[in-house]
């Protein structure tokens, strides 16, 4: 564009347009401003990696019980239930939920062949989600109790009430962009505490995955 002196007119700075875009650059190149980004961005990551601990979730099991020869051998699929009664369980490390579960339990008979047994049960869990909950890797124990359809008898070991109690210990690893994927090994130990005999008790080494939503 020229003037009325036929000359060419040079962009003014003062231009609110141009004034406005120098602005707007200065402002999404700043160095604090990228940091501070940041920042929030790991911050809603870990408090989404955290959530993930107190929602619902849904998961199939496999699991053996080693005797040698007979070993026993079980397939469970459950639900996971968050409850939080106290703030603590609500953030931070720790979270609780209820272990709710269907199991089917494949045994040897003294007398030769293989039996099933339908098993329910609940558990109540303790998580705690290490690196103050930044961590992927996590910790569970519990205590329940089940019931199953008949009473346990297998070449190795015969239970004398379809009631028994449980005890779990599970070390466990979350994956995926919310951390939704668990895989975990856990430890469950089944028993009647005493309350009639025989009562010789059941361990088991089972593998997990769980879906939380």
């Amino acid at each position: 564009m020229e003037n009325r002196h036929g000359l060419p007119e040079q962009a003014s700075s003062s231009n609110p347009v141009n004034t406005n875009k120098e602005n707007l650059m200065v402002a999404t190149t700043s160095p604090h401003l990228r940091r501070l980004a940041a920042a929030a961005l790991l911050l809603a990551a870990v408090a989404a990696h955290a959530d993930s601990d107190r929602s619902l979730g849904l998961y199939a099991e496999g699991g053996i019980a080693p005797h040698g020869q007979g070993d026993t051998y079980s397939l469970a699929l459950g639900v996971l239930v968050p409850w939080a009664p106290v703030e603590a369980l609500r953030n931070g490390p720790w979270s609780f939920h209820w272990d709710l579960y269907a199991s089917d339990w494949n045994a040897p008979l003294q007398t030769g062949g293989r039996r099933n047994y339908a098993q329910i049960g609940g558990i109540a869990t303790f998580r705690y989600r290490f690196g103050a909950s930044s961590s992927p890797w996590f910790a569970e124990a519990g205590l329940g109790g089940t019931m199953m359809h008949r009473v346990y008898h297998t070449s190795t070991h015969d239970f004398s009430t379809a009631f028994q109690f449980t005890e779990v210990l599970g070390l466990g690893y979350s994956f995926g962009a919310q951390r939704e994927h668990e895989l975990s090994l856990r430890l469950q130990h089944f028993s009647n505490a005493g309350i009639k005999e025989p009562n010789p008790g059941e361990n088991f080494v089972r593998l997990r995955y769980a879906y939380r939503f």
